[in-house]
């Protein structure tokens, strides 16, 4: 097999490995984040201001984990550095 296929093809893999692995993780942290903050808003209701603002920033930092996986992947699918090396 030629080297650039072996390229492309783990670079697919990689790249779909990252999303699977990379958007499991923050869901489930998003799902336990917002469980939590409906606890606590049950239980006073009064500041509930207080933690709903602190739990839009806490999601906003989780998914910023998901979007850094899916620009790793789109960088191994469309601008891979290692092309260039096999090209040469």
């Amino acid at each position: 097999m030629e080297s650039i296929t072996v390229i492309g093809m783990t670079s697919i893999i990689v790249a779909g490995l990252t999303i699977a692995i990379g958007s499991i993780a923050p869901a489930i942290g998003e799902g336990n984040a917002v469980s939590q903050a409906l606890r606590s808003i049950a239980q006073q209701p009064d500041e509930s201001n207080t933690i709903s603002r602190t739990l839009f920033v806490g999601l906003a930092m989780i998914e910023s984990t998901a979007i850094y996986c899916f620009v790793v992947s789109m960088i191994l699918l469309f601008a891979n550095p290692f092309w260039n090396a096999v090209l040469r």
